[in-house]
C-alpha cells in the first residue's frame, strides 16, 4: 500500500525503531499502553480501540501498564474492564450524544461528564478494573498549587496565565503551580513510577477514589470543576492530567519492553501550554522504546471540515450538526481500524515503520 493511500502511521523511537527492524513486531513485548489528553480528538481512535481489546490486547501475557491523562484516562478505564467493547461502545454513544444548554457554565458541563463517567464506568467497574488480570490502569493528574486551587474564574485564570508565561520560560516551572499526581494500580510497579522533572504525588488507585480520579484527570481548567481531596490522596483541587502531561512526556517502557501509543496526530507535545511553543519538544527517553500510531495528515484531510472532532465543534457548530460531523468522523476511522488488523494478522508493523 501506497503511503500516500495509508490510513494509518506507525512512527518509533530510535530504541524501538531499531528493535522492531531487527527482531519484528511481537505484541508480547508490549509492557506499556499511552493515551493522551486531546478530549472530543478521541472519536478518531474510538475504532483502533475496539482492535486493541479484541485483537492485541489478549496476545498479551501482561502486566500490561496502561497510563492516562484526561481522555487517555477514560479510554483505558474501558479497556480494563470485564467487557471492554461494550464499555467503549458506552462511551463513544454517550460522549457523541451529549447536549448542552445554549451558553453552559462549568456546573453543568460537569454535572453532565459525571453523568457520562457513571454511565461508562457502572456499578462494577471500579472493581473490574483493579482485579483485571492483564491491564494495570494508572492516572495521570495534576494537584494544584495555590495559585490554581479555586474554581472562581478571574483568580484561576490569572494562576493559568502566569503558569503559561512561565512555562515559556522552563517547562519545569510549572512545578510551581501545579504537581504530578500519579494514581497507580499497587499490584505491579509501572516504567513512570518515579518520572523525573516535576514534584510527583503516588496515590494508590481504589475502588473508592477511582471515579473521582477518572473525573480529575479531565477536569480541563475553566471547563470543568477541579476535583477537590480525592480519597487516599493528599488534600487539594486535582485537575486535568494534561496541563504538566498532555501527550505523557514521561519513561513509558521499560529496557526491553515497548510502548505503544495510539495517537491523534504524528506529533507529540508535552504539555498543555506548550501546544504554541514550536520549540518544545519531548524528552528522549519518553518516545526511545516508543511505537506511535496515528492517523495520516491525507486521512485527517478527508474527514469533515478536514480535521480531527475537537471540543471547539461546541462553539462552531450546531448541535445537530456537530453530532452528525462527529459520527461520520466515527464512521470514516473504520477504515484506520481495518488497517490496524491487517498489520497485526499479517505481522507488517516492520515493514511500515518510520522513524519517530
Amino acid at each position: 500500500m501506497a503511503t500516500r493511500d495509508r490510513g494509518l502511521l506507525f512512527k518509533a523511537g530510535p530504541a524501538a525503531y531499531a528493535d522492531i527492524r531487527k527482531r519484528g513486531f511481537a505484541a508480547e513485548r508490549i509492557g506499556t499502553i499511552a493515551g493522551a489528553s486531546g478530549g472530543a480528538k478521541w472519536l478518531v481512535l474510538s475504532q483502533l480501540d475496539r482492535i486493541m481489546v479484541n485483537h492485541l490486547l489478549p496476545k498479551i501475557a501482561g502486566p500490561v501498564h496502561l497510563i492516562g491523562s484526561s481522555i487517555g484516562a477514560w479510554r483505558f478505564a474501558c479497556y480494563a474492564q470485564d467487557e471492554p467493547l461494550a464499555a467503549i461502545e458506552r462511551f463513544e454513544e454517550a460522549y457523541l450524544s451529549q447536549t448542552y444548554s445554549e451558553k453552559p457554565d462549568t456546573a453543568e458541563i460537569t454535572a453532565k461528564t459525571r453523568e457520562i463517567l457513571d454511565y461508562v464506568i457502572g456499578e462494577t467497574g471500579a472493581e473490574q478494573i483493579l482485579q483485571h488480570r492483564r491491564c494495570r490502569l494508572h492516572v495521570m493528574t495534576v494537584r494544584c498549587g495555590r495559585m490554581t486551587t479555586s474554581d472562581w474564574p478571574p483568580l484561576l485564570a490569572t494562576g493559568l496565565m502566569l503558569a503559561a508565561a512561565s512555562n515559556a520560560v522552563s517547562r519545569r516551572s510549572l512545578g510551581l503551580f501545579f504537581s504530578r499526581a500519579l494514581f497507580h494500580d499497587t499490584r505491579d510497579m509501572p516504567p513512570f513510577y518515579n518520572a523525573p522533572g516535576f514534584p510527583l504525588h503516588r496515590i494508590p488507585l481504589t475502588t473508592e477514589n477511582l471515579s473521582q480520579v477518572v473525573m480529575a484527570s479531565g477536569a480541563i481548567p475553566l471547563v470543568l470543576a477541579g476535583v477537590r481531596d480525592i480519597v487516599g490522596a493528599p488534600a487539594g483541587t486535582y485537575r486535568d492530567g494534561g496541563v504538566i502531561d498532555y501527550h505523557l512526556d514521561l519513561p513509558l517502557s521499560e529496557p526491553d519492553q515497548l510502548a505503544l501509543f495510539p495517537h491523534f496526530f504524528d506529533q507529540l507535545i508535552p504539555g498543555w501550554f506548550d501546544k504554541r511553543l514550536r520549540y518544545r519538544r519531548h524528552s528522549d527517553h519518553a518516545i526511545d522504546r516508543t511505537i506511535l500510531i496515528c492517523p495520516s495528515p491525507e486521512f485527517i484531510a478527508g474527514l469533515p471540515n478536514g480535521k480531527v472532532p475537537d471540543r471547539k465543534d461546541f462553539l462552531n457548530f450546531p448541535p445537530a450538526e456537530r453530532e452528525k460531523n462527529w459520527r461520520r468522523a466515527v464512521m470514516e476511522c473504520r477504515r484506520l481500524a481495518d488497517e490496524m488488523l491487517d498489520v497485526i494478522e499479517n505481522n507488517r508493523m516492520a515493514a511500515l515503520l518510520e522513524p519517530l
